[in-house]
């Protein structure tokens, strides 16, 4: 199989499972749907780490940091307030390990690798590159916020999202996309910009 062919064919399966996705959580099928949102994360994970062409150390290495930082500052934020602000996360995301989903990890991998994948060969400078990456991860949160809250992911205690945690995740994005941009571990193909695409359109949707 060609590589275009493998992307191609990931692709679909994306558009598949989310478009399942959507029409599922719009039944009274809603709960079993959400207790899937792990395997589907998993599986964008699985689609997005296929796609690639250069499976390198440097890659690799680039996966478990930005994964292992990601659950870092979750762990960080939940334990300490530090960070985005007060909120504790539910049962939605799977297995929690002190009281953060070892899942999250790889949220934090499929954001900004396809975010970064966006603006991967763009002739701007590379800060700049950084920054309009860290705005489309963080839109992207503000878009996911309703949906992620009212589908009980996580839950803020004192009130609405602050702003405080947009701040947050513009600083730690834009901190991500650099590493992977500067490193030139960011791939920018179909899969990778696909799958970015199609988490908005799905969030946009359930935001309806």
């Amino acid at each position: 199989m060609t590589l275009k062919t493998r992307q191609n064919l990931l692709l679909a399966i994306l558009i598949i499972f989310y478009t399942v996705g959507i029409i599922g959580l719009h039944t009274n099928l809603r709960g079993t749907f959400l207790t899937l949102i792990p395997f589907n994360l998993l599986l964008s994970f699985g689609c997005l780490y296929l796609s690639f062409k250069n499976f390198s150390l440097k890659k690799h290495l680039d996966i478990f940091l930005i994964a292992g930082c990601g659950y870092l500052i979750e762990w960080i934020g939940i334990h300490t307030s530090w960070l985005f602000g007060n909120y504790v996360y539910g049962s939605v995301l799977g297995f929690k390990l002190d009281g953060v989903p070892l899942i999250i990890g790889l949220n934090w991998v499929l954001l900004t690798f396809g975010a970064a994948a966006i603006v991967h060969k763009w002739t701007i400078p590379l800060l700049l590159k950084a920054l309009v990456s860290g705005v489309l991860m963080t839109a992207l949160d503000w878009l996911m916020e309703p949906v992620a809250v009212r589908s009980g992911f996580w839950s803020w205690q004192n009130g609405p999202v602050p702003l405080y945690n947009y701040a947050c995740w513009m600083i730690f994005s834009t901190l991500f996309s650099y590493w992977i941009l500067e490193r030139k571990t960011v791939e920018t193909n179909k899969v990778s910009v696909g799958l970015f695409g199609i988490i908005v359109l799905f969030f946009a949707i359930l935001n309806r």
